[in-house]
C-alpha cells in the first residue's frame, strides 16, 4: 500500500538501521515513497546511497528519497518518524550525569530524569516544537511517532503545542520482558498478553494473560518472578533496585535499574555508580559500533566492492513503529504492550495533561490506550511525584521560564534545594548555552 513515509534524524545510529530493516521487511508497505531527513548533510547522503544499493538489490521495493529541507521532506506525508538528537548526544549526556553530581546531586543517569534529564529535555524540546508546527501547516493529518528522549517529557511539550496531532511515543524497554516472559512460562510471546502502564522509563506490569487459555497469569507471575529475575541478575536490567521497588510496592518495574531510579531519590542507595558510568559508556559503544559498520558498508560500496551483506537486519527488530503503521493502514486492531500516549481519562488518578507509558489497541482511526481506572494509590503517588516535575519541566520548556526551571529542578528528589539548583542551572548553562532556550 503506497504511503510516504519521512524518517526524521535518518543519520541517527540509535534508530535508523532498526526502522530500514523492518521497513525491507514489510509486505504491506511495498511502493511507498520513504524520504531520508537530516539537518546533517554528510550522514544523510551515506544512509541515502547505502539504502539506494540495499533497495535496488531487493527489487526497489521502495522509492528512496532525501533532502535537508523539511518542507520538501513533509510534503503529503502520511507519516512521520522521529529520532532527532541535539549536538553530540554523548559529550552533552556526560555533562548532564556529571555536572549535577558534582554540586550534591544524587541522580543516577542524567538521561531522561533527574536534574541532567531536565537538560535533556530542554534542550530537544525546541526543535521537536518547529517540526510538529511545520507538520500542522503541511501535512496536518500526518501520523508523528517519536523516539526521541526523555520521552515522557518530549511527547507531553508535543500534546501541549498541538490541538490535533496524532502522536505516539516508542520505546523498547519493554523489550526485557519480552524476552524474559516467554522462558519464564514456557510460552511464545504472541501467546502471552500484558498490560502495563505508568510513565516511560517508570512504569509497571499490572497484567498478564495466556491468551490461547484465558488464563490470569499474575499470580504465578509473582509466584516466580523474584526468584527468577534473581537467577538472571543482570545489572544493566534487572538487580538491587528493581527488586527493592517489586519488594516494597507489590508491582514489578519492567524499565531496567538504571533508568528507574533516575525518577528516585533512593536510586543512588541501591544501584553502583560505576555501573551507571558503563551503561553510558556501553551505549555509547554500541552507538559507535553501528556507525563504523554503516561507515565500513559505505567505504566497500564507494570502492565498488558491494557487500555480501548490507546493514539490514534479515529478522524483525523489535521496535515497532513499522507494526504499528502497518496496523492503521490495514486496520488489525492489533495490541500493543507499551506506548507513549496522553492520559485523557485511562488513569483516574494521575494528572489529565500527562503523557503514560500503556497498553493499546491499533486500527485505522490511529493508537487508543486501554483504560486502567485506578493504579494501585502507592504506584500512582510515586508517580505523581514525578508527573510534578516533568509539569514544570515542559513549562519552563515552552514558556523559555527561568523561574520554572529553577523550580523544576529544585523541587526534584534528587536535588531538594534552591542553592543546589541554581549551581546547577549556572553552570550548566554556560557549558551548553549553544542548545537551551533562552531563558528569561
Amino acid at each position: 500500500m503506497e504511503k510516504k513515509i519521512v524518517l526524521v534524524g535518518a543519520g541517527s545510529t540509535s534508530f535508523g538501521p532498526s526502522t530500514f530493516s523492518d521497513l525491507y521487511l514489510s509486505t504491506v508497505l511495498v511502493g511507498s515513497t520513504i524520504v531520508l531527513h537530516d539537518i546533517n548533510k554528510e550522514k544523510l547522503k551515506i544512509v541515502y546511497e547505502l539504502l539506494t544499493f540495499e533497495n535496488e538489490r531487493l527489487g526497489n521495493k521502495f522509492n528512496i528519497q532525501w533532502t535537508t529541507n523539511r518542507a520538501e521532506a513533509f510534503e503529503d506525508a502520511d507519516f512521520i518518524i522521529n529520532s532527532i538528537e541535539v549536538g553530540d548526544r554523548f559529550s552533552l549526556w556526560w555533562q548532564d550525569y556529571e555536572i549535577p553530581r558534582k554540586h550534591g546531586s544524587t541522580q543516577i543517569l542524567g538521561e531522561c530524569g533527574g536534574p541532567g534529564g531536565n537538560f535533556h529535555a530542554w534542550r530537544i524540546i525546541p526543535p521537536i516544537i518547529e517540526i510538529i508546527k511545520d507538520i500542522e501547516k503541511l501535512c496536518p493529518n500526518a501520523f508523528f511517532i517519536n523516539f526521541s528522549n526523555p520521552m515522557s517529557r518530549v511527547c507531553l511539550a508535543i500534546k501541549r503545542a498541538t490541538k490535533n496531532l496524532k502522536f505516539i511515543g516508542l520505546c523498547h524497554q519493554i523489550g526485557f520482558l519480552n524476552h524474559h516472559l516467554p522462558i519464564m512460562f514456557n510460552k511464545k510471546l504472541e501467546e502471552l498478553k500484558m498490560t502495563v502502564a505508568g510513565l516511560n522509563h517508570f512504569a509497571f506490569l499490572l497484567g498478564l494473560e495466556d491468551l490461547a487459555a484465558g488464563k490470569d497469569l499474575m499470580l504465578d507471575f509473582n509466584v516466580k518472578a523474584m526468584n527468577y529475575f534473581k537467577k538472571n541478575e543482570n545489572r544493566f536490567e534487572f538487580s538491587t533496585l528493581t527488586f527493592e521497588i517489586y519488594n516494597r510496592f507489590g508491582y514489578f518495574p519492567y524499565v531496567g535499574d538504571n533508568h528507574l531510579g533516575e525518577y528516585l531519590q533512593f536510586g543512588e542507595e541501591f544501584t553502583k555508580t560505576q555501573d551507571m558510568i558503563d551503561w553510558i559508556n556501553h551505549t555509547d559503544q554500541f552507538n559507535q559500533s553501528i556507525y563504523g559498520l554503516i561507515a565500513h558498508y559505505y567505504k566497500r560500496l564507494k570502492k565498488g566492492k558491494r557487500p555480501k551483506i548490507g546493514p539490514l537486519f534479515k529478522e524483525p527488530s523489535g521496535e515497532r513503529a513499522i507494526p504499528i503503521i502497518e496496523a492503521i493502514i490495514t486496520d488489525k486492531n492489533s495490541y500493543e504492550s507499551a506506548v507513549n500516549l496522553p492520559n485523557d481519562g485511562l488513569i483516574n488518578n494521575l494528572p489529565e495533561d500527562l503523557v503514560l507509558e500503556i497498553s493499546a489497541k491499533v486500527n485505522k482511526q490511529g493508537v487508543h490506550g486501554v483504560k486502567i481506572g485506578e493504579l494501585p494509590k502507592n504506584i500512582a503517588a510515586l508517580l505523581r511525584i514525578e508527573a510534578s516535575i516533568q509539569d514544570l519541566c515542559v513549562e519552563a520548556a515552552l514558556k523559555r521560564s527561568k523561574e520554572f526551571a529553577l523550580a523544576c529542578l529544585a523541587i526534584d528528589p534528587n536535588v531538594g534545594s534552591f542553592e543546589m539548583a541554581e549551581d546547577i542551572f549556572n553552570e550548566m548553562s554556560d557549558l551548553q548555552k549553544k542548545y537551551l532556550p533562552k531563558f528569561r
